[in-house]
């Protein structure tokens, strides 16, 4: 082989790898109507994603309070973990779409005041990165999870939608008011003194996790496969601790961990390469 055919073959293994390797893209836009301005997200595209034609299952991963899209992509590391996940063959190669909820108002929720960030994310943000990526749409192909703040909007839509998700995995959550007292200052400490008692109720319907676990029908709790995760030194260890006593008596099948750790991103990025691979076994065929 002559130099410059030695050079060429060189160029197209070079060309060939950098094809290959994975993507994370944090400066990602939508344009929300229902927000009314334009929302950022990241995502991650796994190895091999530029060069194939398939299309890839699919990660919701939320962050938590005070961090914003880019959390999970600078402190928790996405793109090494799910790397040697996905190479090691404890993960599936997916996508992982990380939503900002940390612009105007925080959270994952519609509120009283007239913020929608629910109806956002299932209404826009969605259909947008599923048609703009090659994102399988069945709900066994889709997951959900998320740390702390996200780690309550992963049990919230999963128990809005259990049609959508095939898995939910909910890490360190808060996981809303335990008691309908507890909504009361909740609101007060959001700013939101003067809610209705009408709209209390309906607060505490929709986003007390553990109240949405006693009354869900069954066969839609059992449709989502659960992973449950808080550490022993974690504050919101009590939310969590009821939520899987509450699962245990209706006798709904899910994984409940309980590691040494707080709640900081140490324990958070332990518990991402497990959420991987928990999430690729609802998404293989059994």
């Amino acid at each position: 082989m002559n130099k410059l055919s030695f050079l060429f073959v060189t160029l197209i293994f070079a060309v060939t790898a950098l094809a290959q390797d994975s993507k994370v893209f944090d400066n990602l836009t939508v344009k929300s109507e229902i927000l009314g301005m334009e929302r950022n997200y990241a995502i991650y595209l796994p190895p091999g994603y530029e060069t194939s034609e398939r299309s890839y299952p699919v990660l919701y991963l939320l962050h938590g309070a005070t961090d914003n899209h880019t959390g999970w992509v600078q402190f928790g590391e996405i793109q090494n973990i799910a790397d040697k996940a996905i190479k090691d063959g404890t993960a599936t190669a997916m996508i992982v779409v990380m939503p900002d909820a940390d612009t105007k108002q925080m959270g994952y929720t519609n509120t009283p005041n007239g913020w929608r960030f629910e109806d956002f994310f299932f209404e826009e943000l969605i259909p947008h990165v599923e048609n703009k990526y090659r994102i399988r749409k069945e709900k066994r192909y889709r997951a959900i999870a998320g740390l702390s703040m996200g780690g309550g909007g992963t049990f919230y839509y999963a128990l809005h939608r259990p049609d959508l998700f095939s898995s939910a995995c909910p890490l360190s959550a808060s996981t809303g008011p335990l008691t309908r007292e507890d909504v009361d200052r909740q609101m007060q400490r959001r700013g939101m003194g003067e809610t209705t008692e009408i709209q209390k109720d309906e607060w505490y319907k929709n986003y007390s996790v553990l109240e949405l676990v006693k009354t869900l029908p069954e066969k839609d709790l059992s449709s989502v496969h659960w992973f449950i995760d808080c550490g022993d030194d974690d504050f919101l260890y009590e939310g969590n601790s009821l939520v899987h006593i509450e699962l245990r008596k209706r006798n709904i099948q899910h994984e409940y961990r309980v590691r040494n750790g707080a709640h900081n991103w140490t324990y958070w990025r332990d518990s991402l390469p497990v959420v991987l691979g928990f999430i690729s076994d609802t998404f293989h065929q059994h």
